[in-house]
């Protein structure tokens, strides 16, 4: 089944800024007792075997022990609402891992799948502020962050050659807003923490 993406993301957790798991290659403990983060994807353009599914967003949360190597994942997938059931279905393979490419590899990472919803996600990118509203249940807004030398239109800072499913350049980013709420039993404010955002750019 053929397929390629392209678009942007951004990411939340629980993490103080920069996070251990992404600079370990998920190999150093997180800085809680367990990992939680959500990623956010804006497909600007896709096509997975003949479906258009440009203009469409998904959401992954994921609940992992501190070390996230260690595997035992547990795992909940939004699918964008106003995607259409054949768009749904194949967006639900492709960041389900099941169509292969980079979300393939973290596969073998998951315990648990907690479920699978559609739901409205309003995502926005806005220079160096990146928010995602995923239904009632996640509501997150991160900030590329600047060293204050350089003022605010100055570069952003960056970590590069990382071990990442989206991309290996990755903003270095801090949440001014990330709650969760009855997300599979579990609520959260996370503000303040760590956040990354990058393009992406996969195909398989």
């Amino acid at each position: 089944m053929p397929w390629n993406l392209n678009g942007t993301y951004l990411e939340s957790c629980n993490c103080d800024v920069v996070c251990p798991c992404t600079t370990s290659g998920l190999t150093a403990p997180a800085d809680h007792e367990r990992c939680q983060v959500t990623f956010a994807f804006h497909v600007e353009s896709g096509d997975v075997d003949g479906v258009d599914v440009s203009d469409r967003s998904v959401a992954v949360f994921i609940d992992a022990p501190q070390v996230m190597a260690e595997g035992g994942w547990q795992v909940a997938l939004y699918v964008d609402a106003s995607a259409d059931d054949r768009q749904a279905e194949a967006l639900g393979k492709v960041f389900s891992g099941q169509a292969g490419g980079p979300m393939a590899a973290l596969t073998p990472l998951i315990g648990e799948v907690l479920g699978v919803e559609r739901t409205p996600i309003d995502y926005r990118d806005d220079g160096r502020r990146h928010a995602a509203r995923i239904g009632d249940a996640i509501d997150i807004e991160i900030e590329d962050q600047v060293a204050p030398q350089y003022g605010d239109d100055g570069p952003v800072m960056g970590l590069t050659g990382v071990f990442h499913p989206v991309n290996s350049t990755l903003t270095i980013a801090r949440s001014t807003r990330a709650t969760g709420d009855g997300v599979y039993g579990r609520s959260w404010d996370f503000t303040g923490g760590n956040g990354h955002s990058a393009p992406f750019a996969w195909s398989a």
